[in-house]
């Protein structure tokens, strides 16, 4: 029983991890930038605010989902069943996956605020979350804090996703490891 919970874990840990993931990139990527083919600066801001603001629930739940199968393999560990190398990985994710809990966190409240600053969340903007001139400056704020904070949650969700990628080779190196990372995600 304990290879199916440890198997069914990883896939929703990983599938949690790569809709987070994927959805933010092609926001920052394509969408943010894609609005400027609307004409209306104030419409680019309503489409822009209407898209994070759906994906959020998506985002919310798949990143929460990543963090919670993780929670429930670590509580099983106490640290000394692994070596130092794999102890410091385990760390490395457990940092990096509760700064990819509060920065989605803050980016869904931001965003949620950002929409507020304008009717129907039409707040003006050149593209995504850059500013054009006539952009209330406490929205512009926002915006500016929002780029940062989704450039850095990006990179610690793909720090999460490269280190779970190297606990799983080290599981399949080492019969020590491998037993303790049944209770892994």
């Amino acid at each position: 029983m304990m290879p199916v919970l440890s198997s069914t874990g990883l896939v929703l840990h990983n599938l949690g991890l790569a809709a987070g993931f994927g959805g933010s990139l092609f926001g920052k990527v394509a969408l943010n930038p894609a609005v400027k083919v609307i004409g209306s600066k104030s419409e680019r801001g309503q489409v822009v605010n209407a898209a994070w603001n759906g994906f959020n629930i998506v985002n919310a739940a798949s990143v929460g989902l990543a963090a919670i199968t993780w929670l429930v393999g670590r509580s099983r560990l106490t640290g000394r069943e692994i070596d130092r190398t794999t102890r410091g990985l385990v760390i490395a994710k457990d940092v990096l996956l509760g700064a990819t809990v509060a920065l989605g966190a803050a980016n869904i409240f931001g965003g949620a605020f950002l929409a507020k600053q304008a009717p129907e969340g039409a707040v003006p903007v050149e593209t995504g979350l850059t500013p054009t001139a006539g952009t209330p400056e406490k929205a512009a704020k926002t915006m500016r804090a929002l780029d940062a904070g989704g450039i850095a949650n990006i990179a610690a969700m793909a720090g999460v996703i490269g280190i779970t990628a190297i606990l799983n080779m080290r599981a399949g190196a080492s019969s020590r490891w491998s037993l303790v990372a049944r209770f892994l995600p």
